[in-house]
């Protein structure tokens, strides 16, 4: 089965790969050449602390080419749900006891962030809400306990 994935999410990860490719590869083999040119490689932590960063950015570029090609990218914008909560729903929620509200849009488990609202389509939250419509209650189990939430909006902008 293929990962889902946002377009916007799409877009992100093949910025962070192009920068990874143009900009940091080249300046970890630059910093490398200049450390084995100070001489004596055993003993020199440039070069080792290099060959390292190097190490890391090759494994992500590979990791992020990866999930790309194995990526079905779904422009949420094109989605025509109504109401109903499905993957790249914006959701609104408001706290049944605090009225407190927040606010996650479902996304893919490669550009999940929860920082930034985004909820992996995989997460108990998010498999609270799939299927749910504006105006329902669902119960989440959260890590303080179970929470109640009221769904307030559900949206599908980009």
């Amino acid at each position: 089965m293929r990962a889902p994935i946002t377009l916007h999410g799409a877009q992100r990860l093949r910025a962070e790969l192009e920068e990874l490719k143009s900009v940091k590869r080249p300046a970890v083999i630059n910093a490398i050449s200049e450390a084995r040119a100070h001489g004596d490689l055993k003993e020199n932590a440039e070069y080792h602390a290099a060959r390292e960063q190097q190490g890391f950015i090759e494994g992500r570029i590979k990791q992020l080419e990866a999930e790309l090609s194995h990526a079905q990218i779904i422009d949420v914008t094109a989605l025509n749900a109504g109401s109903r909560v499905v993957f790249g729903a914006k959701v609104e929620l408001a706290d049944s006891e605090t009225d407190e509200e927040r606010s996650y849009q479902i996304v893919g488990d490669l550009e999940a962030d929860i920082k930034q609202g985004l909820i992996a389509i995989s997460s108990p939250v998010a498999r609270a809400l799939i299927g749910k419509h504006e105006g329902d209650t669902v119960t989440i189990e959260a890590p303080g306990g179970i929470r109640e939430y009221e769904i307030v909006g559900v949206s599908y902008a980009g």
